[in-house]
């Protein structure tokens, strides 16, 4: 059998939806596992308690902080090899003081941003998506320029996951535009939207 070189994952984001998935997937693949999340107060809620307790019961490390610690950032990011964000939209921009410190540490050997799920750079959305692409784009061009081996993650798109993040509907009444004739269904309408 082949030896296989077992890489130190860093994940920004593991105690989320999504990065929970991933920072198991981690760790059952044998990886050294770390997280980096925010720092846990007496407002945290149980459940980001009991995600923190089950990781370290796993084996994971987890370093806690802020995304504007960047001496903190830079050390961390030299103990590891692939970086992978699960940081929600409202963060995408975030990533890029991941980025920053990636580019001094100089040792990544892989970063997997956050994505969504939807190609950017192939598709012509309407408003409001558009400015959220255009938030994607900024840190894939940052990644690139960065020279930072990467993974660009595009594994379609599930309207329902954006349509209260960019819409909004339990908040203030205010306008929204829909486009189209009216004649449309929902399902066709997030189809035309988000992957036209």
């Amino acid at each position: 059998m082949e030896n296989i070189e077992l890489s130190k994952i860093l994940i920004f984001g593991g105690t989320g939806y999504i990065g929970k998935f991933m920072v198991k997937a981690s760790v059952s693949s044998g990886h050294k596992t770390c997280v980096y999340a925010r720092p846990i107060t007496p407002q945290s809620s149980p459940s980001k308690i009991q995600i923190h307790q089950e990781f370290q019961a796993m084996g994971v490390a987890i370093v806690e902080g802020e995304l504007d610690e960047h001496d903190k950032l830079v050390s961390l990011l030299h103990q590891v090899d692939v970086v992978i964000s699960t940081l929600p939209y409202p963060q995408v921009l975030a990533q890029l003081k991941i980025i920053d410190a990636m580019k001094v540490s100089g040792n990544i050997k892989r970063f997997i941003p956050s994505d969504f799920g939807i190609e950017e750079d192939r598709v012509s959305p309407l408003p409001p998506f558009q400015a959220f692409l255009d938030k994607k784009r900024e840190v894939r061009r940052a990644v690139e320029a960065a020279g930072i081996p990467y993974t660009f993650v595009a594994a379609n798109c599930c309207g329902a996951y954006f349509v209260n993040i960019l819409l909004r509907p339990h908040e203030q009444p205010r306008d929204i535009t829909v486009y189209g004739d009216g004649k449309a269904k929902g399902n066709c309408f997030f189809a035309t939207l988000f992957l036209s």
